[in-house]
């Protein structure tokens, strides 16, 4: 994403609607018994809405709240490469997104098998994972944002 949607991004409202994404990803897959092919009318909306949302919402007034911070804190995350994180920071991350990567097992078998349990069990693991990571960009974010100048003009 460009910095002007990253800076949409960082939109609360942006990122607290992007949280039902996957439960309404695997009602859209689910749908098919019912749907049949029409089921990819919902699945390609939900597709379609992951990758505009961050392009939807303006710019916000603050940034001084959990959800943008945690989006800014992903920024940081991803630009690891050109600007090295604290290895506490990248060690955590780096297992709640292997932690993310198991639930999409039983996620998937769970959709193929039409096994509810194995859904709602891997949407959780996932989804669990996912708002920990953020808590955890909260936190690098905060521990960056007064080493680099560049991270600390992000903040509104």
């Amino acid at each position: 994403m460009s910095d002007a949607v990253w800076q949409r991004h960082a939109n609360p409202i942006s990122g607290w609607t992007r949280v039902p994404v996957l439960p309404m990803l695997a009602m859209g897959i689910w749908s098919r018994i019912w749907l049949g092919w029409w089921a990819l009318l919902p699945i390609a909306a939900i597709l379609i809405w992951t990758w505009f949302n961050p392009r939807v919402f303006p710019i916000p007034a603050s940034t001084d709240n959990w959800m943008s911070k945690g989006v800014l804190g992903e920024r940081v995350w991803l630009n690891r490469n050109n600007i090295s994180i604290p290895a506490h920071h990248a060690r955590i991350a780096q297992i709640l997104n292997a932690l993310a990567g198991l639930g999409l097992i039983p996620f998937v078998v769970g959709l193929v098998q039409l096994d509810a349990w194995a859904v709602v069990g891997g949407t959780a693991i996932m989804m669990i994972a996912k708002l920990w990571f953020l808590d955890r960009m909260v936190w690098l974010f905060d521990d960056m944002k007064d080493k680099h100048v560049e991270y600390g003009r992000w903040l509104r």
